[in-house]
């Protein structure tokens, strides 16, 4: 009997708690065929909201109706609210971090190498507003989610060992001058390429909307890559 009442189920396409069950061709059936592709879309939807609206003003119901998948699988997933935010967190450290991998720095002279990591960084803030508006909401709680991240940790220690491999490669072919903090060169590139998306909002209405265009991005753009060069100048 039981049997039966299963394969009836099945039949007319409801679940044993007697709601219909996703159709095979439906968005939110993909969790079954493709679970890292969900997780991914659950990650850059909670990246969004949790950017847009805070941690605490961000809706787990929201998030679900936004991705392929149900909130009862965003749980199973991810845990708690808290916990998809420290994920979603270390997805946008990781998203830049790999950018910065594929960059190949180690196969360019020095000064190429910094142009490119330099030029790279300010697009990546510029093109991933996301991404600041979520630090900037870290820094609201103090780095507390930050703290408990070991993946964000060594993904950011492996960042400021790069620069230390490519200016040591500098001072050694006497293009870059000798006694500088590779983390200074990390903190110089990420806080002019920072301020240009955290604060444009506040800067174009003080002073007017001129380096939002594209050509006034294109000169900051420029104006960064040679303030960081003549920084480690000889």
């Amino acid at each position: 009997m039981a049997g039966g009442v299963i394969a009836f189920a099945l039949e007319k396409g409801m679940s044993m708690s007697g709601t219909q069950a996703p159709d095979k061709g439906s968005p939110r059936a993909g969790w079954k065929q493709d679970p890292e592709g969900v997780r991914a879309n659950i990650l850059a939807i909670a990246l969004e909201e949790f950017s847009t609206n805070g941690l605490s003003g961000a809706r787990m119901d929201e998030i679900a109706a936004k991705t392929k998948t149900s909130k009862r699988m965003i749980y199973y997933y991810f845990g708690d609210k808290e916990s998809l935010y420290l994920k979603a967190l270390e997805a946008a450290y990781r998203k830049v971090r790999q950018g910065e991998e594929e960059l190949a720095l180690d196969h360019l002279p020095p000064k190429d190498a910094l142009e490119r990591l330099v030029e790279f960084t300010f697009d990546h803030h510029r093109n991933n507003p996301a991404f600041i508006r979520l630090v900037m909401i870290e820094n609201i709680h103090h780095g507390r989610y930050l703290e408990q991240s070991d993946e964000i940790k060594s993904l950011n220690r492996a960042a400021i060992s790069k620069i230390e491999t490519l200016y040591s490669r500098g001072v050694a072919d006497g293009v870059f001058r000798m006694g500088i903090e590779p983390l200074r060169i990390h903190w110089l590139i990420s806080a002019m390429s920072f301020f240009n998306v955290s604060n444009a909002m506040t800067f174009s209405m003080l002073f007017g909307p001129e380096l939002q265009t594209a050509d006034g991005q294109g000169a900051l753009r420029g104006d960064v890559r040679e303030a960081v060069l003549r920084f480690v100048a000889v």
